[in-house]
């Protein structure tokens, strides 16, 4: 039996530790996909606690998407930042409204990848915090509405690769949909003046669920590649908020359609 000389042992362990090297730094790494979009589109308001009317309007939304993943790992980390502006006005045209709100997203996903890594299902829960204000300009009393809302949602991503024109594409298509979670909302008949001034709380912190705050997320992309890091991105975002708590109705629904850039990069750690 022939042994292995000490020059070609010594190579081995080096290719051996190497490899290992290599294998550990690939999973310490992150694979980051970043997005930034602007949209504009239609937005639909109601709020009884300013108006009985509906509003309808125009709008602009800024969102930011951050998807962090290891490889060889099955989670990944999802954030996304959305940010709102819109200006309505009733049937008659005679009233106005300016709504404002930003809404972050972040969660963990479970991944899985079918047809040669084409097809990725990815299934987990964001947390969602809401901030934002409508404003009625025609009421003299209680002018505007405060928004705050802390939400758990059950979400679901599917994205597919394929080829377009010699183009490496992407579709991706998200969908948030509420579990529970606890909001902000004065009583019905109750002032700001009462809750801020005088402290006179009235079930002012509402517990909500998918029953009194049903809401539902939407959003579908493709992203062109330009190069081996860039692509262009267009989409539609559908984002339909509502509850229905202390007698009073909102709702907010927003639909987007959306354009910008992403990127897809690798950040390595450092190792002294």
């Amino acid at each position: 039996m022939k042994t292995i000389s000490k020059p070609l042992l010594v190579l081995l362990v080096l290719l051996s530790l190497t490899h290992l090297s290599v294998r550990a730094q690939s999973d310490s790494a992150k694979v980051i996909t970043s997005s930034r979009m602007v949209g504009v589109g239609g937005t639909h308001i109601l709020d009884t606690y300013l108006s009985a009317e509906h509003f309808k309007g125009i709008g602009l939304s800024f969102v930011a998407t951050v998807e962090r993943k290891r490889p060889y790992r099955r989670w990944s980390t999802l954030m996304e930042h959305e940010a709102n502006l819109s200006y309505v006005h009733d049937r008659a045209n005679s009233r106005k409204e300016l709504e404002g709100a930003y809404n972050f997203y972040w969660g963990k996903l479970y991944n899985w990848t079918f047809l040669n890594d084409r097809l990725t299902l990815q299934a987990g829960g964001v947390a969602n915090a809401t901030l934002g204000f409508i404003y009625n300009t025609s009421n003299g009393n209680n002018p505007a509405q405060a928004r705050a809302h802390l939400n758990i949602m059950p979400t679901g991503v599917a994205s597919y690769r394929f080829t377009l024109f010699n183009k490496p594409m992407v579709a991706r298509y998200e969908v948030n949909l509420p579990l529970a979670g606890v909001m902000f909302s004065p009583n019905y008949g109750q002032s700001y003046y009462e809750i801020f001034n005088r402290g006179n709380y009235d079930h002012n912190v509402v517990f909500t669920t998918f029953v009194t705050a049903p809401e539902w997320r939407q959003m579908l992309t493709i992203d062109a590649n330009l190069n081996g890091s860039w692509a262009l991105r267009i989409g539609y975002l559908g984002n339909y908020q509502q509850y229905k708590v202390n007698q009073l109705k909102q709702h907010v629904y927003t639909h987007r359609f959306l354009i910008g850039f992403t990127r897809r990069f690798s950040l390595i750690p450092h190792r002294l």
